[in-house]
């Protein structure tokens, strides 16, 4: 990288961060909201020096620590007693495992462990601070397909597929309409609409030449 445009970066980043910090405490001293645009510009040189140096993989470490700080800083600075950094810091942090994983980042294995991971965390963090309600049920749901489509897109099943995307559907308002309203079923309505997919897949493939 030409360190005309390095110094450039930093010392542009460094002297805007700088009057924002100024005017965050002659406006407003209350609030420290200068942490918010310092996050973004701090970006600034980061992705400058290492897209020039070619280290990508640790670029996205780099922003992932960061980033991860920047939700402890907003969950302590709101006061807030509920770790709510976790749920989002979970999610970040597969940025710099799928770099790293490299080419295995596309296989079925990489999607199953991912998966089972992924659902496991949440599932815990649902014990731990939300008990009440298994919300993981819909973490789950988003997260399986992930293998799933891998599966049956490299196997070319596009009928099994649509099947087991259905009945994993069909399986996600069932629970939620026991849990949530088991007075009523209104399940039978959104899964009526569901299975329209594999039946049409079906009747389509076993259609009569024209």
């Amino acid at each position: 990288m030409n360190r005309y445009r390095a110094g450039f970066a930093v010392s542009g980043s460094l002297m805007t961060i700088v009057f924002f910090i100024i005017v965050n405490l002659i406006t407003s001293p209350d609030y420290l909201w200068f942490v918010h645009p310092a996050f973004a510009l701090i970006q600034w040189p980061l992705a400058m020096y290492f897209a020039s140096t070619g280290r990508i993989k640790l670029y996205s470490v780099v922003t992932t620590l960061l980033l991860i700080l920047y939700l402890i800083w907003e969950n302590i600075a709101h006061g807030s007693s509920h770790p709510w950094f976790l749920y989002p810091s979970i999610a970040i942090i597969w940025w710099p495992i799928i770099m790293y994983a490299g080419r295995y980042a596309a296989t079925l294995g990489m999607a199953i462990i991912g998966s089972i991971l992924i659902i496991g965390s949440y599932g815990l963090l649902n014990v731990l601070f939300s008990p009440e309600y298994p919300w993981i049920i819909f973490v789950a749901y988003a997260v399986l397909w992930w293998p799933m489509s891998l599966y049956f897109t490299r196997s070319r099943r596009w009928f099994d597929f649509s099947l087991c995307a259905s009945l994993l559907t069909s399986a996600l308002f069932i629970t939620v309409n026991a849990l949530s309203t088991p007075d009523e079923i209104w399940a039978i309505y959104p899964i009526f609409a569901v299975i329209w997919w594999p039946l049409s897949m079906h009747f389509y493939v076993k259609r009569p030449p024209v």
